[in-house]
């Protein structure tokens, strides 16, 4: 869906297994429009009661239409190819295998499998459960994940957190729950636009501006006197000015190449105005792991504490990771490095998620472990004392488990402080208590940075985005990562479990630090609601199934293609190769979308307004019209409709500012008083002075309203550069050309060789586009 209907932009959003449109609704969105059946009909009108070089506007239904479906084919194409890459798979068995299908292909009965990090896909009822929990809150609003037995429902749109399981599919298609709330956040939909809203605000204002001042221009001409035939041209010669009738093609066409232009670059935009809102993003939020550092990680080092034995404790860690079905990266590095799994029965298992910080095991005759974050499983001396006294612990037995804990503690804090990952690994008498855990060993890996990482946040420093990092690492490990990188304020982190849950306090944490460590999924999409809540455009990466939340939250989601699948689902950009360096091309990108379509705006919006009042001043002097429809054609290709074509897809590196529709307006008005004003006295004084035919006249305001409008084409198009220049000539010499040129004038209708005249409206034109250069700086000031 890359182009709205031409006339208006519209938010639209799929549940089907489309990613884009088909080639049917992309021919009827270009074609069928309310602006080509309006320009159509005048068209005909002129071929019945005028020459059909007058009905030469009538073109534009054919470039508008070319133009749009050839660019949104190009972009659907380009899209359709990225998301089969980009696409999650989905893993079912059938007839006792299992295989991967695309989600639409997913069919009743059929065995769903579930890992952590995966999104379900339809409905169904859990046929088997491994310590599954559920993440519900996209769809339900519940914070909390769902523990899932055998039985339970499974939601559609919902995602895996924690365990493994299967549940069988009950509701496919458009029946499932995801479906009927239009919660499938990985279809290509149109989300909020201050663009799109700026230009559909424009276009309803036009729509009751238009019809009673068409209305007072066609009576004033039918009243005047003239035949049928004149009053039916100058009547057309009016309104088909006031249509901006290129403005939502140039809009759409920038956008649609936007998306080919950064699909090149293996970025997937699932959501158009995506590249619109990172141009207007001033707060990045990026995750730690996948994004400053490269997604694996390796096994540095086992630090066995006193009286702890190496080899036995290789064959715990190895135990753990064969009794994780889905070993996440974590457990596949440690697995890597500590040899064969021994066969030790597991009595229960818990498996890992990123709100509870570690996972672990209970084998029989082994005894139960956990392995996770060293500030979760290693207790502070108050919470040591406590836990022992309530469990008649003696104080020697407290005295040495505080002593372990808090060496252990010291020790991994000083590890993490070097932006080393460190996990603890703990012997607990059972799963299911906290009492009587003992620190047996520190675990520590270390993640490889990105190479593009400090150039690349570097570059966003420059344009004034504040960075922070969110992680649910160690906050000291993820400043110290940060530092390296060049992350502003990293020597400063704040973990997020001393943080309050909401408020003030929270708000005014969140904006004044720029590292978090331990940040549970909830409070990263809080710490987004938060920044909104402060007037912040937020940008959010991750590639973990605890960044989903958050991403879903924010302005811009940006997943990438090696994460989870319900990470890359509610994504509004996925970056395929993973590829952080990247975002510098998106975000230009979208400044140069937004800036290239106000410069459009602005033309488009000038004609629209010199239009209106010309048809207003004509309509109450009870004057003819003072152009035919080619001389409207002609002006408006050579300074709007084939210059904006080149400004829409121009370079641009305009930083993005609030107030799309102000701004336009506060340049479009006085821009069309000014041509308004110089055209119409220009022709007023040239049919007063008299001895000149009507011809002459028109051809007098034909080249005052040129001249004006060739201005207001200078004015948008600076900064100027060599290419502007040479555009500013061709518009200048294609006109000259056609006035002087005998042959092209008679066709053109122009008769610009009575000295007189041409004064008057050169005079004019002069006074009106200084008028309009001092007004424009004054405003700008």
């Amino acid at each position: 869906m890359i182009t709205p209907q031409r006339g208006e932009i519209t938010h639209t959003e799929g549940v089907s297994g489309q990613s884009s449109r088909t080639v049917g609704q992309i021919l009827r969105a270009n074609v069928l429009t309310r602006f080509n059946a309006l320009i159509g009909a005048l068209c005909a009108l002129v071929l019945v009661f005028g020459s059909p070089i007058d009905a030469l506007f009538g073109l534009i239904i054919v470039v508008n239409s070319a133009v749009g479906v050839i660019q949104e084919l190009r972009a659907k194409r380009t899209l359709d190819r990225l998301a089969l890459v980009g696409r999650a798979p989905v893993r079912v068995r059938r007839d006792g295998k299992e295989v991967e299908v695309a989600p639409e292909q997913v069919v009743l009965d059929d065995v769903v499998l579930l890992a952590t990090g995966e999104k379900a896909p339809v409905d169904g009822d859990v046929v088997e459960s491994d310590n599954l929990e559920i993440d519900e809150s996209l769809l339900t609003g519940e914070s909390d994940p769902v523990d899932k037995a055998p039985g339970d429902r499974v939601l559609s749109g919902s995602f895996a957190v924690a365990g493994s399981g299967a549940f069988r599919a009950t509701k496919v298609g458009d029946d499932a729950y995801a479906a009927k709330i239009a919660a499938d956040a990985g279809r290509f939909s149109l989300a909020h636009s201050e663009l799109y809203q700026g230009i559909n605000r424009f276009l309803g204002l036009l729509t009751w501006v238009i019809v009673p001042v068409g209305a007072l221009l066609v009576i004033a001409q039918f009243t005047r006197g003239s035949s049928v035939s004149d009053a039916v041209i100058g009547s057309v010669a009016g309104v088909v000015p006031m249509i901006p009738e290129g403005l939502v093609l140039m809009t759409s066409v920038a956008f649609a190449v936007g998306v080919i232009r950064l699909g090149r670059r293996r970025c997937l935009v699932q959501e158009l105005p995506a590249v619109e809102v990172l141009a207007r993003v001033d707060t990045l939020c990026l995750d730690k792991t996948g994004t400053l550092t490269e997604p694996g990680m390796r096994l540095r080092a086992i630090e066995p504490l006193p009286d702890q034995d190496e080899e036995r404790l290789r064959a715990v860690l190895a135990a753990l990771v064969q009794a994780d079905e889905r070993p996440n990266a974590t457990l596949q590095a440690v697995g890597a490095a500590v040899g064969p799994a021994p066969s030790w029965p597991v009595r229960e298992k818990q498996a890992f998620s990123s709100a509870r910080k570690y996972s672990g095991a209970d084998f029989d005759g082994h005894g139960a472990w956990l392995l996770g974050a060293p500030e979760v499983l290693l207790p502070s001396s108050s919470e040591a004392a406590s836990s022992e006294a309530s469990s008649g612990a003696g104080s020697s037995e407290v005295s040495s488990s505080e002593a372990a804990s808090s060496d252990a503690r010291d020790r991994a804090s000083a590890l993490a402080a070097e932006g080393l990952r460190v996990l603890a690994l703990v012997s607990a008498p059972s799963l299911s208590t906290s009492d009587g855990r003992s620190p047996v060993a520190l675990i520590v890996l270390e993640q490889k940075l990105r190479e593009a990482a400090p150039a690349t946040l570097k570059y966003f420093g420059e344009q004034d985005v504040t960075v922070k990092v969110i992680s649910g690492d160690n906050a000291a490990a993820v400043g110290a990562i940060a530092g390296q990188v060049g992350v502003p304020g990293s020597g400063d982190p704040c973990d997020a479990r001393t943080l309050p849950d909401g408020g003030d306090d929270l708000a005014d944490a969140v904006e004044r630090h720029a590292v978090f460590g331990r940040v549970t999924p909830h409070q990263k999409r809080e710490f987004v609601r938060t920044l909104h809540g402060r007037g912040h455009v937020v940008a959010m990466t991750g590639d973990g199934v605890n960044d989903a939340l958050a991403l879903k939250e924010a302005d811009l989601g940006i997943g990438m293609g090696s994460g989870s699948g319900a990470t890359r689902a509610v994504a509004k950009v996925v970056l395929l190769d993973d590829d952080f360096s990247v975002l510098p091309s998106v975000l230009a990108e979208g400044r140069r979308v937004l800036a290239n379509i106000e410069r459009v705006a602005n033309l488009f919006l000038t004609k629209t307004a010199y239009s209106i009042l010309l048809a207003l001043a004509v309509g109450v002097a009870q004057l003819p019209f003072p152009f035919l429809p080619r001389h409207v054609t002609l002006v408006a290709s050579l300074t709007i409709g084939i210059p904006g074509f080149f400004l829409a897809l121009a370079p641009s590196n305009e930083r993005a500012r609030p107030g799309f529709v102000p701004r336009v307006l506060r340049f479009a008005i006085p821009a069309g008083v000014a041509c308004a004003a110089a055209t119409f006295v220009a022709y007023a004084l040239a049919r007063a002075v008299g001895g000149t035919s009507l011809a002459a006249d028109r051809s007098t305001a034909t080249l005052t309203l040129f001249l004006v409008a060739w201005w207001v084409l200078l004015l948008v198009a600076r900064p100027l550069n060599g290419w502007k220049i040479g555009l500013l000539a061709a518009s200048a010499g294609a006109f000259a050309l056609v006035a002087l040129v005998p042959p092209l004038a008679r066709i053109a209708a122009l008769s610009v060789t009575d000295p007189g005249n041409d004064a008057i409206g050169v005079l004019c034109a002069t006074a009106a586009a200084t008028a309009l250069t001092w007004v424009v700086a004054k405003l700008r000031r």
